[in-house]
């Protein structure tokens, strides 16, 4: 799955697309893939978000 940041509030949350509307803050907002690609971010690749989007 991928990792989604809300442009509006930060809410970070784990899907396989985003939604329409935040599931935090309730606005249509923009969503940014935050997966971690890269083995810099730590851990596993791909399993958890990369903290410094």
């Amino acid at each position: 799955m991928t990792w989604w940041k809300c442009s509006e509030c930060g809410y970070t949350f784990e899907a396989d697309a985003p939604p329409e509307r935040c599931p935090s803050c309730n606005e249509a907002c923009t969503f940014t893939d935050v997966t971690c690609y890269i083995p810099e971010c730590g851990g596993e690749v791909g399993g958890h978000p990369d903290e410094r989007l």
